[in-house]
């Protein structure tokens, strides 16, 4: 470790006074002008997380669904994962580092974790295409290169494209290659393979309108297109040139707003769905005869991915071990619906993709899709290797259901949620199934239900458990909210505080949208007076 060059360096990427971040579940999110200092500390632990582990390690330089104003930045553990916990705090303490400091952390974390300096190091650098993300990947450069690291910067890139390249290098290619083109031709092939096994009515052709939020998707689904589009035509709208990245588009602007992204014209019963800025979350939607606005969010994807494979694994009668993983955020009649019908286990975890993954990695077939609609399928590797020994031994249907699998398999990016191969999936599995968007919404009937923000001074006061479902303290706040929640039918409601403004956010659902309205007013007024809400009490928007 070169003392003096580090230093030297860290000079030039000055951290501004006050400033204090928090790496969370997205990494480090803020304005853009804010983050130059750690865009270049997270260029340095990249390096002594590589050294540690021995193997490639991702940085990618985005902010996902914020405004094209902000930026920020997370790393990626060598399978593809989220950064593991311990070196979330290592990040956050680096980050906050004094200038006169970042030495000196550096050297406790390398102790601390017991980095041996002479280790080689390889960094992989992707970034989206906020104006501002070139110049932030500069600075990490600037990281690795100062502490000797090695790197390869992919340039533009999805985020999910970038946690595929770590772990194809991590596993000496057997996950693939890791490059654009390996990424496309693996997730095309196997599209291509599925799209052989429909039996279509009509001429087969089959078209899908895309929103991809001004952001990286556009570019992407552009260079890809070429090699799916005898299967499925795709129309990009809100392609980034025009628009401002996420502004009145993009999967969370659905999501929120309950209603199709502006730049897109929908005729009734049209197929489409929205990515959000960073293309790892995906929607479906369409307006109906009626011009009445259907969402079909990531419930009812893991709804209908759930149900695909436990048909598929009840024709080659292969009994493996099935789980589907939620948040509270999940609706309830979603989660009535795969215990019911689908009859698969569900368990719920805290909200952030982190807890979901690590989760879903017990199974042998883990499914995991938040209702925001970032989610995949993680396969153990005693199952794919059982699904490929099947594939090649049965005859018949029993032959064709497990090549379907080993299809399925190698369409998901089992490393993160990613909006492009969820896109092929469920066009494969809709395909397959003969289903029309219509009669995928309606497999079941979503509660009605809202979220609103409470403003308090601070949100640490509410602390939860039982996967967020329950408030700890303040004291008497859950007691409140079980009260309230008795006098409404198929009603619950939580609390949980935000993780990255002082605000609690609330949420409810019940039978109707007079009940849930009336709960989340009552739930929220408790918040505010218990928790030491700030302001005026919240008042819902119609």
């Amino acid at each position: 470790m070169d003392s003096n060059a580090i230093i030297k360096c860290s000079a030039l990427h000055v951290k501004p006074k006050g400033l204090t971040l928090q790496y969370g579940t997205a990494g480090f999110r803020s304005k853009a002008e804010h983050l130059d200092h750690v865009m270049f500390r997270m260029g340095l632990l990249a390096v002594l997380r590589s050294k540690q582990t021995k193997s490639t390690i991702g940085v990618m330089v985005t902010a996902s669904h914020n405004p094209e104003e902000d930026n920020g930045v997370k790393l990626i553990d060598p399978l593809g994962e989220m950064l593991a916990l311990s070196w979330e705090e290592h990040a956050t303490h680096l980050a906050n580092a004094e200038e006169q400091d970042v030495l000196r952390v550096l050297t406790d974390i390398s102790e601390r974790e017991a980095v041996n300096l002479h280790h080689d190091s390889f960094v992989v650098i992707g970034r989206d295409t906020r104006p501002s993300s070139k110049k932030l990947s500069e600075a990490v450069i600037d990281g690795v290169t100062v502490l000797g690291g090695q790197f390869h910067d992919y340039g533009l890139l999805t985020t999910p494209q970038l946690h595929y390249m770590v772990c194809c290098r991590n596993t000496n290619g057997q996950y693939g290659e890791a490059t654009l083109e390996g990424y496309y031709q693996k997730l095309s092939k196997a599209f291509v393979e599925l799209s052989k096994q429909v039996s279509y009515n009509g001429d087969g052709h089959r078209s899908l309108k895309v929103d991809c939020a001004n952001g990286i998707g556009a570019l992407k689904l552009k260079e890809m297109e070429h090699y799916f589009s005898k299967e499925l035509s795709i129309k990009l709208f809100n392609d980034g040139t025009k628009g401002k990245l996420n502004y009145l588009c993009g999967a969370d602007f659905v999501k929120s707003c309950q209603e199709p992204p502006q730049g897109m014209d929908i005729k009734s019963n049209e197929r489409c769905c929205s990515f959000d800025g960073d293309a790892d979350r995906i929607l479906y939607y369409y307006c109906d005869t009626d011009g009445h606005f259907h969402l079909i969010d990531g419930d009812k994807m893991a709804a209908l991915i759930s149900s695909f494979l436990k048909e598929l694994l009840l024709e080659i009668g292969e009994n493996l071990n099935i789980g589907v993983v939620q948040t509270a955020y999940a609706n309830g009649n979603s989660t009535r619906y795969l215990e019911e019908v689908v009859k698969v286990p569900v368990y719920c975890t805290k909200t952030g993709v982190k807890h979901l993954h690590h989760k879903a990695q017990e199974f042998d077939i883990g499914i995991y899709f938040e209702a925001n609609g970032h989610g995949t399928v993680l396969f153990s590797k005693p199952a794919e290797t059982k699904i490929r020994q099947l594939s090649k031994e049965l005859r018949g249907k029993k032959r064709n259901a497990a090549e379907i699998l080993e299809n399925i398999i190698d369409l998901f990016n089992q490393a993160a949620g990613d909006a492009i191969s969820d896109m092929l999936v469920i066009e494969a599995v809709l395909a397959l199934k003969g289903l029309t968007l219509q009669q995928w919404d309606a497999l079941y009937t979503d509660l009605p239900n809202r979220q609103l923000k409470v403003k308090v001074a601070d949100r640490y006061v509410i602390s939860t458990t039982n996967a967020e479902r329950q408030a700890i303290t303040p004291p008497g706040l859950q007691e409140a909210i079980d009260g309230l929640v008795k006098k409404y039918r198929l009603s619950r409601a939580f609390v949980r505080p935000s993780g990255t403004e002082d605000v609690v956010r609330v949420y409810a659902e019940a039978d109707s949208q007079e009940s849930v309205d009336s709960l989340l007013h009552e739930v929220s007024s408790v918040v505010f007076q218990l928790a030491g809400g700030i302001g005026e009490i919240p008042q819902l928007s119609f």
